[in-house]
């Protein structure tokens, strides 16, 4: 009975035995698609497939006007999330310590009254529209990117107070919970979705990857005390170089 298993997968199969095999070594160039596919017996398209599916993994690498080459197996590193940091005004995500954590530094850009998005609003319980403040952020390691964060706060929560701008005023670059503190709003749950997304063109030029390239997604919101959201948030972590690790508090039950 002939194999069900669409052909690409079939040959995706076959070239991650021959890379890992060390048929080709760590940063050569593959043979070219045309040649593969006849090699297979199949059309380029198929070929092409297969190969994607490699790139995905981080075994290939596709490199614009030269062909695809062994990939050299990137070093991850965890990134830890944790809640006692998050509540008490730290970056939520950073390195373990002794890799360089003192060295974390990043940019940030605030729009005042840009109109929610229909996705955004809906997170943040508000019409959209509604205006908010927008915050992009670019969280750099020694010097190199390693976070993208996408910000949104209700303008109704904060408008007319000195922390409306997250970077700006008397507790800049404080965090949310600390500047909520602040205008009398207590923050105690943070809800957290992350999932696996590819990088976008933007995004892959400012963390130096290649678009495509896999990313974690995580889609964070803060909630005080009544439930209600004060802020929400995109954040963007390359795959291939961190784990995330989430560190949570045991109630002792």
């Amino acid at each position: 009975m002939p194999s069900q298993e669409p052909p690409y997968l079939r040959i995706s199969d076959d070239l991650r035995r021959r890379v890992t095999g060390g048929e080709w070594p760590i940063g050569e160039r593959l043979p070219s698609r045309a040649r593969l596919a006849a090699d297979y017996g199949v059309g380029a398209n198929v070929l092409q497939r297969a190969q994607e599916l490699l790139i995905s993994e981080g075994l290939l690498e596709g490199r614009a006007g030269s062909g695809t080459y062994v990939r050299s197996p990137a070093e991850r590193h965890p990134m830890v999330r944790s809640r006692h940091r998050s509540l008490h005004g730290a970056a939520p995500f950073a390195p373990r310590p002794g890799t360089a954590d003192a060295a974390g530094t990043w940019d940030a850009t605030s729009y005042a009254r840009t109109p929610a998005p229909a996705r955004i609003a809906e997170r943040l319980g508000i019409a959209p529209g509604d205006p908010t403040v927008r915050t992009c952020y670019e969280f750099l390691l020694d010097g190199r990117p390693v976070q993208l964060a996408e910000s949104w706060e209700p303008m109704a929560v904060t408008d007319g107070t000195p922390v409306l701008l997250p970077e700006l005023g008397p507790l800049a670059g404080a965090g949310v919970v600390a500047r909520m503190a602040s205008i009398g709003i207590t923050v105690d749950l943070a809800v957290e979705r992350p999932r696996p997304a590819r990088a976008g063109q933007e995004q892959a030029h400012l963390l130096g990857l290649s678009a495509g390239d896999l990313v974690t997604l995580i889609e964070r919101t803060y909630l005080d005390t009544e439930g209600r959201a004060v802020e929400t948030a995109d954040l963007v972590v390359p795959d291939a170089r961190w784990d995330i690790v989430y560190e949570l508090p045991v109630d002792g039950r």
